[in-house]
């Protein structure tokens, strides 16, 4: 008789210490129209996407996330300290780049990197990134950001 096993689902809290998580929230909800509950979940995806972009930096997969997830990211890249903090301690020290283009392109993308995500093992927030499937993002063509 073959036994279940359960997959390990990585949570993005793991990456963050509780205060900054804290304050990324509240920041969320400063500049943005969320409630608590959608500022948890914005900013989990953004993590999630921050650190799979981290783990897969040099693999040339054009990771980018929709304008909603974008908040998040864009939130917490503001909080300047806090996100070199965030970096330092996962990147081996060096700085995770944001380097948007002007153009938003349609290719894909966001789905692509959901999916990368997932299989990164974070449990993707789905409504999160299908409302930008097709949108896509602006994130810069074979560059190593995000």
């Amino acid at each position: 008789m073959a036994t279940a096993v359960e997959a390990y689902v990585r949570d993005p809290k793991d990456y963050v210490e509780r205060k900054v998580w804290d304050r990324e929230i509240l920041l969320l909800m400063r500049d943005h129209p969320v409630d608590e509950v959608m500022a948890n979940r914005l900013f989990g995806a953004a993590i999630s996407y921050l650190i799979t972009a981290i783990e897969n930096w040099g693999q040339g997969l054009e990771m980018c996330c929709g304008r909603l997830v974008d908040l998040a990211v864009h939130v917490f890249i503001l909080d300047t300290k806090n996100y070199r903090e965030f970096c330092a301690q996962h990147f081996d020290g060096n700085f995770l780049e944001h380097i948007p283009e002007i153009e938003f392109k349609y290719d894909g993308s966001v789905e692509r990197t959901a999916q990368i995500i997932a299989e990164a093992g974070f449990d993707v927030d789905w409504k999160l990134w299908e409302r930008d499937y097709g949108k896509c993002g602006p994130c810069r063509p074979g560059a190593n950001c995000h």
